[in-house]
């Protein structure tokens, strides 16, 4: 399944300053994989230790969060797109 998986500006520099990758997967799980396999160091970016995506990074499927989904499990289809927002705070 081709995914497209926009990057946001502060993570390009793992993928040589692209601002979208295609990749190959099932879940949003598999698509951090993959996105590691193809852009090695990201997933420490995107995940902490227990292999969680970060609680400051939003990932989004087609505009809808994962957490209202199933989060790292969320099925991906074939032309799907994700992406990766980082958390902005403010007051």
């Amino acid at each position: 399944m081709s995914v497209k998986v926009l990057i946001p500006t502060p993570l390009q520099k793992f993928t040589n300053d692209q601002a979208t990758i295609e990749c190959t997967a099932t879940t949003v799980g598999s698509l951090i994989d993959s996105l590691e396999q193809n852009c090695p160091g990201i997933k420490a970016r995107l995940c902490d230790e227990e292999g969680k995506p970060r609680r400051f990074l939003n990932f989004y499927v087609n505009s809808e969060d994962i957490r209202f989904l199933e989060g790292v499990d969320t099925p991906l289809a074939d032309g799907d797109e994700v992406s990766i927002v980082p958390a902005v705070a403010g007051g």
